[in-house]
């Protein structure tokens, strides 16, 4: 017997009696790699710290945060920084090629409200070519200066980005470690994407008397990982919006099962793979190829998952 289903991301699969064999229940992660949560660490203006500090203790935990940068305020010259406080352009490029974001605060960090749109938008355009021409990669999200979201700047930036910073939980000197941690939990329990966001480490705007707290935190956050995915800003934006907007044509047939992924998001943009979850309790498993390659799978406690390119061709799912 041959069965169609159209499937819609965030919602289970069919589990039919009149199948030939029982039917696996299919759905997309909610988070990558089926996490219970997300989090993405955020850092604004562009300081020197956030090299020698942020970026090096987030490292050591394999972590990797976003950095919103102003590029009138980058140092030109790394060996004569005209203002010690904040970052080189090398300093940007060498973060980026570690793996961290390094993304658009605005080039003046000019104030949405207090502007006309045509300087607000040769201001945005010329931090996003400023960025590109240090990292070679375009800058595909965006923190509002001031957090002041009036239109039309808000408009004009949403265009061409995966998502521009709209909320964010202060991670700063105003943060106790309890109150770090606890947000973690709470985010965990309510399967949440949280946003921390701070400026400086042990100097400037709302900077740490003392920032083991904030490694202490992100120790904790080690701990919880297996719940826990800890993205850039563009990583999880982007997998968020194509989890929410994907669907699936299903057909199986015995034990084989085709599921043929469809989005209209700009794949040039939304380039984050996403996880589905088979629950399926066989013992031999199952197998996954995608445009003629095997999908790797793994085995969580009666749920296979596997990652797969949401603009990719049909999956071939095989029940052993």
């Amino acid at each position: 017997m041959r069965l169609n289903t159209l499937y819609i991301a965030g919602l289970s699969l069919i589990n039919p009696a009149t199948a030939v064999c029982e039917c696996p229940v299919v759905k997309i992660a909610n988070y990558l790699n089926d996490k219970a949560c997300a989090v993405s660490y955020t850092f604004d203006d562009g300081l020197a710290e956030h090299y020698t500090l942020a970026a090096p203790e987030l490292e050591k935990r394999g972590f990797r945060g976003t950095f919103f940068i102003n590029g009138a305020k980058i140092n030109t010259d790394g060996n004569n920084p005209a203002d010690t406080t904040r970052l080189t352009w090398q300093q940007v490029k060498e973060m980026s090629e570690r793996g961290h974001e390094m993304s658009n605060h605005g080039w003046a960090h000019r104030n949405f409200s207090r502007f006309p749109f045509d300087v607000l938008k040769n201001d945005i355009l010329k931090n996003d070519s400023a960025i590109y021409a240090c990292t070679g990669i375009m800058p595909r999200t965006f923190a509002y200066p001031n957090n002041n979201k009036s239109e039309p700047g808000r408009s004009f930036v949403e265009q061409n980005r995966v998502g521009t910073r709209i909320k964010q939980h202060s991670v700063g000197s105003k943060r106790s470690l309890e109150d770090l941690n606890n947000w973690l939990d709470s985010l965990i329990a309510h399967k949440e994407w949280g946003v921390g966001m701070t400026h400086g480490i042990t100097y400037g705007y709302d900077a740490f008397v003392n920032p083991e707290r904030l490694w202490n935190h992100w120790d904790y956050v080690k701990q919880r990982e297996d719940s826990v995915w800890v993205g850039t800003f563009k990583e999880i934006a982007a997998y968020t919006k194509e989890r929410d907007n994907i669907r699936l044509t299903v057909k199986q047939h015995g034990s084989d099962i085709n599921i043929h992924p469809e989005t209209s998001l700009d794949k040039n943009l939304f380039d984050e793979p996403l996880t589905m979850v088979v629950y399926h309790d066989s013992a031999n498993g199952i197998s996954a190829r995608q445009d003629g390659k095997s999908l790797k799978t793994s085995h969580l406690s009666g749920k296979y998952i596997f990652d797969f390119n949401p603009h990719g061709g049909t999956i071939l799912l095989r029940l052993k």
